[in-house]
């Protein structure tokens, strides 16, 4: 499908609005009903059938952001993974993940599919060969995340769509870190884009959603379990999410500009040990997240240098939030050990190269500059701290 020719900001303002005919309205009006009539008309609507008024236009906008012809809305990200995953997959069948993936992600995986019968490979690095040489010939599909989720790497798109095209394999991808404003995987060949819509489209932290988008031959796959699943979000709650999409080409680029500060800010300070963002040159991935990124993100993460506790610091922040979740207006940190990648093993944490001391920093849209104080006072009472111990 070729992309919506309108720019941005209006796809994010005015694709996929309906039309108060009665006031004349400027935003769409809410249909709260979760009963219609069923005789005399063109479509049966149940809001667990995914094609309530407020749904079905809100998917249009999500699908329009995404370059794809067809989207879903649901109740949580878990339920757009779990239900986009399980609609391809089926006893007998075998998955190639990315090693390094959102913890529930991997959680699903490690924990439920060996009672389905569905075997599964996690890569051992995220060079192209690294998901090649895992297809086995019952492999039906390919899932990444990039950037990922906490250490910030970098997948090449267009090299895992053109090898799952060439074995006749479903690609998918988290594109939650980049939200739509940033990266458009299908542009890349991947043929599924799944985001959890709680993050940068609902970006105020208020928002429990998940979205799907793909073609319309994917997309009704993915629904006709859907409905079974009974993953469907309410509708008041699609129509918040549709005003927060309003604002998420402003929000994200804000974020963006932030983070890339917050980055290079912490890359110089000599109580930082290691930064993790794909928009420093010292990235690893810089160039390729450049060739395929519009911008690099508001998240990042990083680690303390040795001495300095993880924990105290954070707690010693004051305008930055220790909370669970990301993506808000609000600048957050959380400790992945502990909140995202709490369901793993030491071990598999290990595997992944997610320390216990890493801090994952969600940039908000406050002023930099406030940013960097809070973060200055925070370390100083982290650093008095520890020589008061010493002593």
């Amino acid at each position: 499908m070729k992309p919506n020719k309108k720019g941005l900001n209006t796809i994010c303002t005015h694709v996929g609005e309906l039309e108060d005919k009665q006031f004349k309205g400027a935003i769409s009006p809410l249909y709260m009903s979760t009963s219609y009539a069923y005789e005399d008309v063109d479509i049966k609507r149940y809001p667990r059938y995914f094609n309530t008024p407020n749904q079905e236009a809100l998917c249009k906008k999500i699908a329009a952001l995404e370059h794809t012809e067809a989207a879903l809305i649901f109740g949580s990200g878990m339920a757009a993974i779990t239900t986009s995953l399980m609609a391809f997959l089926q006893a007998g069948d075998h998955i190639v993940l990315q090693r390094t993936i959102y913890g529930g992600t991997y959680n699903l995986v490690n924990e439920e599919f060996d009672k389905f019968g569905i075997s599964y490979s996690f890569t051992d690095g995220f060079q192209p060969d690294d998901f090649e040489t895992k297809i086995q010939e019952n492999t039906k599909v390919i899932f990444i995340e990039t950037p990922s989720n906490p250490l910030l790497t970098i997948t090449d798109l267009k090299a895992i769509g053109k090898i799952s095209k060439r074995h006749g394999i479903v690609s998918m991808i988290d594109n939650t870190f980049a939200s739509p404003v940033n990266q458009n995987p299908i542009d890349f060949g991947i043929d599924v884009i799944i985001h959890s819509a709680t993050k940068y489209m609902g970006g105020h932290s208020d928002i429990c959603a998940g979205a799907v988008a793909s073609t319309q031959e994917h997309i009704e796959r993915i629904y006709q379990l859907a409905k079974n699943f009974g993953g469907s979000l309410s509708d008041y709650t699609i129509w918040l999410l549709e005003r927060s999409i309003k604002t998420m080409g402003i929000r994200v680029k804000a974020q963006n500009e932030n983070a890339q500060r917050m980055a290079e800010y912490l890359y110089e300070h000599k109580d930082i040990s290691q930064v993790y963002y794909p928009g420093l040159q010292s990235h690893p991935n810089y160039e390729l997240g450049k060739s395929q990124m519009k911008g690099f993100g508001g998240m990042l993460s990083f680690e303390l240098s040795d001495g300095f506790n993880a924990s105290e610091f954070q707690k010693s922040l004051e305008l930055i939030k220790s909370s669970m979740s990301l993506a808000g207006v609000e600048s957050t940190v959380i400790s992945p050990t502990l909140t995202s990648h709490a369901l793993l093993s030491t071990e598999e944490r290990k595997e992944q190269g997610i320390k216990d001391g890493l801090i994952r920093f969600s940039v908000g849209i406050e002023e930099p500059e406030d940013l960097i104080a809070d973060i200055e006072q925070a370390l100083e009472k982290v650093r008095y701290s520890r020589v008061v111990a010493t002593h």
